[in-house]
């Protein structure tokens, strides 16, 4: 029987070919439009299942006080959130809408990636197909958060990095400059993708794009539209480096050395694994894909950096993708050689179909939510209980004497806890809620007539002691359903008696950032 026509871009990473110029771009293909609707279009029926995310409330309440920069971000989310709760008030959906978009358009960025590589229709269908299934796209494209705007900027910066790469027309470093440059609005993490394909592009050529006049142009573009926010960063001493520095110590979720190195095997699937370290080899291996090599230094750069620096092991996850897409065409390529391989593609992707819907999207009902969801995904359980939470709050409240509540504020643990109170508290008559976490430290402190304080979000009443000459436990945070969540079950305390003006420990003992 004669053998399947693939394109030479499928060939295994180490078959004999002389060094060539890249092969074209595929065809184009309907099926990533296809998979980027559904992706979407899921995205948006699941939008209001469950709750906000702490995050989320955060962004708002960041949103009605719109600056260049935050303490931990730019002022891209916070905008967001802004313009949605503008538009539909209290509407999760709209709050969500943006995210649900930037995931559909993350599975198109993947296949038009692999679609440069050469893949063929079904190659950039299943590039699509392994980027809409994966945690990287779902779980950021269920909830508003910098992770989502960052997904899209990195897809969208290596698309034209591998396009520079592919035709040699340096001219296409500008739209790698202003992806990076928007994206900076959002975080500092695109310096580390620009520092990363930098680290490629010498390692592995063309080195002449270091001192290409284009490459110069874009690296001013991105650095003239980041201007705004690295200069409030700069005036308020590069606060984002010591939210980093927390992350690093383990004082965030997702942190630390050893979950960053393994959410580096689950977090685009673990059927996806052995696909995208093919297309790692292939780029680094494969004579006709020569030209791509700065982009597998890239990654490998990135994630030395991550894990050297004791990043979020998301952070990388974006150039996963990329990697993935170019193990898609390798993948195609191997499953075109026997009857069987297809079989045995689609079984995996059945049972990664299923496990993403189970695991990285709300479709269990939120009373039944097995702890092992929330051991894989922790944002999962973080968007259940906040009306509850403030329920909870409320009933300490109204047992205060009616003099003591009219002086009452509630002092939170976290930014989370403060946005909770910030969207469910007025229509429970609860007062002014403040956090010395982040950004929210910098939002206001309690007025100095505030000697009467709710407290929640502290484990153990020692700091407030501190703060305080009276602390009392006066109940305990119900969310109602049993989920392993930071809130449930956790400590409300009253305090009494300030043994100092607010202002006198205010910044130097609330404050806190991570």
């Amino acid at each position: 029987m004669a053998e399947p026509v693939t394109d030479v871009a499928d060939r295994a990473p180490d078959e004999p070919t002389a060094p060539e110029q890249p092969p074209a771009p595929g065809p184009r293909a309907r099926g990533p439009w296809l998979v980027a609707a559904a992706t979407s279009t899921v995205l948006l029926l699941l939008a209001t299942r469950y709750g906000y995310h702490r995050d989320e409330l955060y962004f708002l309440l960041c949103g009605r006080h719109l600056d260049w920069g935050y303490v931990d971000q730019g002022p891209l989310v916070p905008a967001l959130a802004r313009l949605a709760d503008t538009v539909a008030p209290g509407s999760l959906l709209a709050l969500r809408a943006p995210s649900a978009l930037i995931a559909g358009a993350a599975v198109l960025l993947t296949a038009a990636i692999a679609r440069e590589l050469g893949a063929g229709r079904g190659g950039q269908t299943f590039a699509a197909f392994l980027a809409a299934t994966s945690g990287i796209v779902l779980a950021p494209g269920h909830l508003l958060s910098t992770t989502t705007v960052d997904l899209l900027v990195w897809l969208t910066a290596a698309w034209y990095a591998v396009r520079l790469l592919r035709t040699g027309d340096s001219r296409w470093a500008l739209g790698v400059g202003l992806a990076l440059g928007v994206g900076m609005l959002n975080k500092l993490l695109p310096a580390l993708l620009a520092a990363g394909l930098l680290a490629g592009v010498a390692i592995a050529g063309p080195r002449r794009l270091l001192r290409d006049r284009w490459v110069l142009a874009a690296a001013a573009l991105a650095a003239l539209l980041a201007a705004p926010t690295l200069i409030w960063q700069a005036t308020h001493g590069f606060p984002q480096l010591s939210v980093a520095a927390s992350i690093a110590d383990g004082d965030s979720s997702y942190s630390g050395r050893l979950d960053a190195l393994v959410l580096q095997f689950v977090i685009i699937s673990p059927y996806a694994v052995p696909i995208w370290v093919a297309g790692l080899v292939a780029l680094l291996r494969r004579p006709r894909w020569r030209a791509y090599r700065a982009v597998g230094w890239a990654w490998l750069v990135v994630v030395a950096v991550v894990l050297a620096a004791g990043g979020k092991g998301y952070y990388d996850a974006p150039l996963l993708l990329v990697l993935t897409a170019a193990g898609a065409v390798v993948a195609a390529g191997w499953a075109a050689r026997a009857r069987w391989r297809p079989g045995l593609l689609a079984a995996g992707a059945a049972l990664t179909v299923a496990g993403s819907a189970v695991l990285l999207l709300p479709t269990l009902p939120a009373q039944r939510l097995p702890d092992v969801v929330v051991a894989v995904n922790y944002d999962a359980g973080e968007t259940i209980g906040w009306p509850a939470f403030a329920d909870s709050l409320a009933t300490v409240h109204r047992g205060l004497p009616a003099d003591q509540r009219a002086r009452a504020v509630i002092l939170t643990g976290n930014y989370g806890e403060a946005g909770a109170v910030a969207r469910y508290g007025p229509a429970r008559g609860l007062p002014a809620a403040y956090s010395g976490h982040n950004s929210m430290a910098d939002f206001g402190r309690p007025p100095e007539n505030a000697d009467v304080v709710i407290a929640v979000g502290w484990q153990r009443p020692d700091r407030l002691r501190g703060w305080f000459t009276e602390v009392t436990l006066a109940g305990r945070v119900d969310h109602r359903v049993e989920v392993d969540n930071d809130e449930n079950g956790g400590p409300i305390w009253v305090c009494r008696g300030l043994r100092r003006p607010w202002a006198q420990f205010w910044d130097a003992e609330v404050r806190h950032r991570g």
